[in-house]
């Protein structure tokens, strides 16, 4: 028969090794950086060192590895790759991102992210064509801001199109705004969209 002795040493028993394993976490494995919107632990991400052996040069948009995982929030930018992005650093090293909006998180606070690289060291940054699959380079993309189609986040979204047709286009079709890459600010990512239960979710 347990008692409640027993249930109260062996909940003292658990809660023990629970601590001992959390001294085994390596350093800098969680941070509380989120996406902008909160304080949800997230893993953090390493660049992807360039390979020669890839034969693509080092400073050109590469596919995204499987196990890639965006630095802001921690998901694999593998699964969604219709929104995925991409940052290359004078070394040849990427970061890659789920979508545009962590993107543009990213380039706002980069040293919340990684204190491996600055901004000075950003040779390159693409986001992709929603219509084509294509990579663009983030600077030249048109984007739609605040329409009913969700990107991988489900918190916002920023679809990316290489022309101001297909994104109009787009906006005619699921909402949202036209905008540019120099109008993408921390607080415009943070306007309000459409309930989810209307959105559509392009992947």
């Amino acid at each position: 028969m347990i008692t409640r002795s027993h249930s109260l040493i062996a909940a003292g028993f658990i809660l023990l090794l629970a601590s001992a394993a959390a001294m085994f976490v390596p350093p800098g494995t969680y941070s509380t950086a989120g996406s902008g919107t909160g304080d949800d632990y997230c893993i953090v991400a390493p660049a992807i060192p360039h390979d020669p052996a890839s034969g693509i040069p080092p400073l050109a948009p590469k596919p995204v590895p499987r196990d890639a995982r965006c630095p802001v929030c921690g998901m694999y930018p593998a699964r969604f790759e219709r929104w995925a992005a991409q940052i290359i650093y004078t070394d040849g090293a990427s970061h890659f991102f789920d979508s545009p909006v962590n993107l543009h998180v990213f380039l706002a606070d980069m040293s919340r992210y990684t204190t491996a690289y600055t901004e000075a060291d950003i040779r390159a940054s693409y986001v992709t064509d929603l219509s084509s699959g294509s990579w663009l380079q983030a600077s030249a993309a048109w984007y739609v801001l605040g329409s009913n189609a969700l990107g991988p986040m489900r918190d916002g979204n920023l679809p990316a199109f290489a022309t101001r047709e297909s994104a109009l286009a787009f906006a005619q079709e699921q909402g949202g705004k036209v905008i540019v890459a120099d109008d993408v600010t921390l607080d415009s990512l943070r306007t309000p969209i459409p309930s989810a239960r209307h959105h559509q979710h392009p992947r």
